[in-house]
């Protein structure tokens, strides 16, 4: 492990069973945990929230570039949400084609066509990377993606640099356990929501948290909470259905549910179609997107992180577009694209299959989905694409190189699961948080990281997923 943790240390079986279990209890003790499959509705039984035993190594220079990068992104994506006649030429292809899609923009014209009842934009993003291992030995940031909509894990990331630290002083790593850095991305995300609600205007005014019907991820949620009681902002959880049941508008468009009124709506849920498990959910959908609610994401800003906008993105010129005078911004960002190619039809989009069907191992494929396990490799992307090649389908897809990280070892901690070494791919996502209010951008930051690591046997899926786990970077 290139200045990582020794290999004869990881080799040390003794050793290595012993820091597991100490592992474990540092993770319950630091509040790394998880509701079990079992139960994921109920607390009475909780289990640790997979990790690794080691935190994983990251070049400096590139972590530093990710956060140095945020801010700009967090501007790139409310430019975006403010810009209809690019969301409208971006995602025509792909609503033609995809319903889950077309009935987000459905929503989204709806609320043009009416007028926005609220000025004040509240963005929690996470933007996704990996690092791209160059022929050289250096590596390069490729964005993976940018999640405008339930970036998760900001809650449990802030508690996972003390049990590293804590697992590297017993195996007697000090000088590595100091460079764990300190990281709380759930007082980052609170901050903006508490931002948009005392905006909002009202004290009595909650902050609903739109939640899933399965909640093993609960304690992720939590802790951003806590930060708001902390400064005494109300909140509450609900779920579509609940919102269905007693959601209602007044004449001015406040929202109310179960008879209060909200300031802010922060979706957890709503990111898949199956979210939407009737017509009502479209129906709540669009109550709350029509209401005078702060909204996290607005329609707008959901539609603004789907992948096929990526790749619009990646289209020479198109930054420019919303940076028209700031070259070395651009440059930033672009830095950190890797290779985005169209499907549509036409001359372009039949390049792109020919080029994705002669070497499919350069590539992935990858719907407009989120939440994990999606995405489409090797030999299955060929599978696809013959089916759809003649066909508008393929325009439901994107296609984008496949980025080569350097594996390290490690040991995945997870319940149940037997303790042995694995060959490992990290993931680094950053966290952004902005509140707009009419043209004044009023919050624009960075406010903490997340590791997630694999098997390199998986190619895909997040630690929501039951594949990734969770990590801290050590800064080599």
């Amino acid at each position: 492990m290139a200045q990582g943790i020794p290999e004869e240390m990881l080799m040390n079986t003794t050793l290595i069973k012993e820091l597991a279990d100490v592992a474990k209890d540092a993770a319950l003790i630091h509040g790394v945990v998880m509701r079990i499959k079992e139960t994921p509705n109920s607390s009475e039984l909780v289990t640790y929230a997979p990790f690794t035993l080691f935190p994983s190594p990251v070049p400096k220079a590139v972590f530093h570039q990710a956060l140095a990068v945020q801010t700009h992104f967090n501007l790139l994506v409310d430019k975006i949400s403010q810009d209809s006649g690019f969301l409208e030429e971006a995602l025509a292809s792909t609503i033609a084609v995809d319903d889950f899609t077309r009935r987000l923009f459905d929503i989204y014209r709806s609320v043009l066509k009416e007028g926005r009842s609220q000025s004040i934009v509240l963005g929690l993003n996470r933007s996704d990377y990996m690092l791209d291992q160059r022929e050289d030995g250096t590596s390069s940031l490729k964005q993976i993606e940018i999640n405008t909509i339930a970036a998760s894990f900001g809650g449990l990331a802030s508690r996972t640099p003390d049990v590293h630290r804590h697992i590297l002083q017993v195996a007697g790593r000090l000088e590595d356990s100091q460079r764990i850095l300190d990281n709380n991305p759930a007082a980052g995300l609170a901050k903006g929501l508490a931002k948009a609600w005392k905006l909002y205007g009202s004290e009595r005014a909650v902050v609903m948290f739109l939640v899933e019907e399965g909640q093993r991820n609960i304690f992720d949620h939590r802790y951003v909470e806590n930060e708001l009681w902390k400064r005494k902002i109300p909140t509450i959880r609900r779920r579509f259905q609940d919102v269905c049941k007693t959601g209602s508008l007044d004449q001015d468009k406040r929202l109310f549910v179960d008879g209060q009124e909200v300031a802010v709506v922060y979706f957890r849920d709503g990111y898949m179609p199956q979210n939407y498990i009737s017509e009502q959910s479209w129906d709540v959908r669009l109550l709350m997107e029509r209401s005078l609610a702060v909204k996290c994401p607005d329609i707008s800003t959901h539609l603004a992180g789907t992948k096929k906008v990526q790749q619009e993105l990646a289209r020479p010129g198109v930054l420019e577009r919303f940076f028209p005078d700031q070259p070395q911004v651009v440059e930033q960002i672009r830095a950190t694209f890797a290779g985005l190619y169209t499907l549509d039809m036409g001359p372009e989009g039949d390049k792109t299959v020919a080029m994705a069907l002669a070497t499919p191992d350069n590539f992935v494929l990858k719907p407009q989905r989120e939440g994990g396990g999606n995405n489409i490799y090797g030999s299955e992307i060929c599978q696809v694409l013959e089916g759809v090649k003649e066909s508008t389908e393929r325009t439901a897809y994107i296609l984008m190189d496949l980025i080569h990280p350097s594996p390290v070892h490690n040991y995945l901690l997870r319940r149940d699961a037997s303790l042995q070494v694995s060959k490992c791919l990290s993931e680094l996502g950053v966290f952004g948080a902005y509140v707009r209010q009419g043209k004044d951008m009023v919050m624009n930051e960075c406010v903490g990281h997340l590791l997630r690591t694999k098997s390199s046997e998986h190619s895909d899926g997040g630690v929501a997923a039951g594949v990734a786990v969770l990590d801290n970077p050590l800064l080599v």
